[in-house]
Parts: C-alpha cells; sequence; structure tokens
C-alpha cells in the first residue's frame, strides 16, 4: 500500500478516535486496545521492511518508543472515566490536550534530535510513534477502570 495512503488511513482513524473520546464514549476493551495494537504492529512491520536500517537507528528508535508509550501514559492518566448506564465511560478533559500538546513538542524534540544523529526515515515510522503512545494510553486506562469496579462497556454488535 502506498505510504501517504497509508498515513491519511492513520490519520483519519486517529481523528475519528479523538473525536469520540471527546465527546465520551463507552470503554470496551476491544475499543481501548486493538487500535493501538493495530497501530504499533504496522509501524513494527514498517521498520522492519526499512531498507538500511542500522543498530545506531535502533538506538533511537527504542528509547522514543518507550518514551512514546510513557507519554502515552500520562496522558491516559488525564482521562475522564466514569459510569454511565452501569458501564465505563471515558471521555478526554482540557488536561488531555495540555499533555498531549507538551507530548507532540517533546517528541518533535526527540525527532529533531534523531534527525541530527542521522537516523534514517525509515527507521522513524510514525505508525509506530502513534501506536505505542495510545497503547501507553490504552494500559493506563484499563488500569483504572479494572481498579474501578465499574464493568467495562459491552462491545456494540457488529453489523
Amino acid at each position: 500500500m502506498d505510504g501517504r495512503l497509508l498515513g491519511a488511513i492513520i490519520a483519519v482513524v486517529v481523528i475519528v478516535v479523538v473525536i469520540k473520546r471527546l465527546k465520551g464514549e463507552p470503554l470496551n476493551a476491544r475499543d481501548l486496545l486493538v487500535p493501538p495494537v493495530v497501530l504499533t504492529a504496522i509501524g513494527i512491520v514498517s521498520l522492519a521492511k526499512a531498507q538500511q536500517v542500522t543498530g545506531t537507528d535502533l538506538a533511537w528508535v527504542i528509547p522514543g518508543a518507550l518514551l512514546g508509550c510513557g507519554l502515552g501514559a500520562v496522558r491516559g492518566s488525564t482521562v475522564l472515566l466514569f459510569e454511565k448506564g452501569g458501564a465505563l465511560w471515558q471521555r478526554y478533559t482540557g488536561r488531555t490536550f495540555l499533555v498531549l500538546a507538551g507530548s507532540l513538542v517533546i517528541m518533535g524534540g526527540f525527532g529533531l534530535l534523531a534527525t541530527h544523529a542521522g537516523v534514517s526515515e525509515g527507521a522513524r515510522p510514525v505508525q509506530l510513534n502513534i501506536g505505542v503512545s495510545f497503547l501507553g494510553e490504552a494500559l493506563v486506562i484499563g488500569a483504572r477502570g479494572l481498579a474501578s469496579g465499574v464493568p467495562f462497556a459491552p462491545e456494540r454488535p457488529r453489523r
């Protein structure tokens, strides 16, 4: 698949997820975990297929992925969890967007450092960065949801 098409699809998915979470949505395990796992997997496959990825590249990619996951975890701590209709719901807050903005600045700075260190473009897949960030968020939200004692929302029936 063309990289630009894949990037456009991923951008649309991320925008839809953020809009849904801004409005508030039921929190179910599938919706919480599947998107970040899929994006992370796509990023890993992109990295594996990249030409001429060196050990130096990986020395930047791995800490960058851990940083992204950690920043996602911080963002996950700002998401409002609440009970509605006997099930757990989630909603992004103003603090969530402040953390998101700070994360973008931090990851942008990390990316600039990586570029100046000579890390190749193929060793920095956007899908991996977005995926690990949402994965960190999902892990924290999931743990908070389990600790709340409120049941996760049931999965919506497929059409």
